[in-house]
């Protein structure tokens, strides 16, 4: 069997729905396991409903009827008669929603977080099961909370293999279709959902992938496949047809937006390839990741990180900033649930580039304080290129404040104040 992924973008309307089912008849595949994101950007939308329910009590129901009719005017599109069961599951399921507004006690934001967003996937993959099966697609829709099992670390939960294993061996058919959401898992002890990190949907996919053994894993998204750079910010960009496994895991760990960190991981051990392509033109022949060349054609990568903040530290009184400091560092940046972009350190300072993903970086910088002389730059840019050439960096720095750049035989990042 095989493994498809769909994004919020290739669902975000009717069309996208019914052009859905055309990439699925265009590939032909009959045993699949079809993960489906929240519908276009409705993850953006329960975050904001979340936000609202901590801080604007009075906004949650705008906010929650905004996200209402966004799903209802696509069921109308999709389903002629409204009587049709479809629009009782929905309602039953923003019912279930509200009803853990109004009763949750927990004042935890990531748990909440985990709780609200997860209807977005809960949603769009319930009205796709639906449609496919009224269209005489006939398919299973499986809670992938069943299956994925995690620890309780809300937002970027760690997933349980063994447990995650054998649920899906207990849960999943092999022949038929199966539709499933992407990003979602459960906690083991008390089955709260949990979520995998933004953009898990693809992670989700090669969980399945690596515990089914599936033939192949492919993300359909609005791209050709995955380009050497992100085209809003860049020109000329190249498709690059192949790319090697260490390659990808390279380009994801500094954050090619095209595949999600941890997706490669099960799928190299497992050596199954993945294919990136467009839902646009499912018959192009897109990406492959898997084994062979490192990059094919070979060519500079590029990766832009926007909105970094770059802290320098150097001890008070000016002593040799050695491992126990570095030690000490580290547990602070773990502690406030920092992500590290790049780290560099000399005799007596010590640099890091991080993103602010949790909002935690003010109480961050007062745990610093105590010990260290801290410098803080704001909103910088981290530019990280694979396969370098020194043409292209002085392109990119021209007219730009270098703050810092650490280079390696294959890499090299530039934090620039732009």
């Amino acid at each position: 069997m095989k493994v498809f992924k769909f994004g919020g973008a290739s669902v975000k309307d009717a069309n996208g729905v019914k052009n859905l089912v055309s990439v699925l008849k265009t590939t032909g595949e009959k045993d699949l396991v079809v993960v489906i994101s929240a519908m276009g950007k409705m993850t953006n939308a329960m975050e904001v409903l979340v936000s609202n329910y901590f801080s604007d009590p009075k906004a949650c129901e705008a906010s929650k009827s905004e996200i209402y009719q966004y799903h209802h005017s696509i069921l109308k599109d999709l389903f002629a008669n409204e009587s049709h069961p479809i629009f009782e599951k929905i309602n039953g399921l923003f019912s279930n929603l509200s009803q853990f507004l109004e009763r949750n006690k927990s004042t935890n934001h990531a748990f909440v977080y985990d709780q609200v967003v997860s209807y977005g996937e809960l949603i769009s993959t319930n009205i796709v099961s639906a449609y496919l099966n009224e269209i005489g697609m006939q398919n299973t829709w499986l809670d992938v909370r069943h299956c994925i099992k995690t620890n309780n670390y809300y937002r970027d939960a760690k997933v349980d293999w063994q447990k995650t294993q054998s649920c899906i061996a207990d849960n999943v058919d092999k022949k038929g279709i199966t539709i499933t959401q992407g990003f979602l898992g459960s906690e083991s002890e008390n089955n709260f959902t949990t979520t995998l990190g933004r953009e898990g949907s693809d992670y989700t996919a090669a969980i399945f992938a690596y515990c089914l053994n599936a033939e192949s894993v492919t993300i359909w998204k609005d791209v050709p496949g995955v380009l050497n750079a992100d085209p809003r910010y860049f020109e000329n960009t190249q498709l690059l047809k192949h790319i090697s496994y260490r390659e990808a895991i390279e380009l994801a760990f500094y954050g090619a937006s095209v595949i999600h960190p941890k997706t490669l991981q099960p799928l190299q051990r497992k050596e199954i390839p993945l294919f990136v392509k467009s839902f646009e033109n499912p018959e192009n022949q897109g990406t492959c990741v898997g084994k062979g060349v490192t990059l094919d054609p070979m060519t500079s990568c590029f990766i832009l990180k926007k909105n970094q903040v770059l802290i320098s530290l150097s001890s008070l009184d000016f002593s040799f900033m050695m491992e126990d400091n570095f030690s000490e560092v580290f547990n602070l940046l773990h502690q406030y649930k920092m992500k590290v972009e790049l780290i560099q350190n000399s005799a007596i300072s010590f640099s890091v580039c991080i993103d602010n993903k949790y909002n935690n970086l003010e109480p961050l910088l007062t745990k610093l304080r105590e010990k260290f002389k801290v410098t803080c730059y704001y909103g910088v840019t981290l530019y990280t290129i694979r396969h370098s050439k020194s043409v292209e960096i002085r392109s990119l720095t021209e007219e730009k404040e270098v703050l810092l750049k650490q280079e390696s035989a294959e890499t090299v990042q530039v934090v620039v104040n732009e």
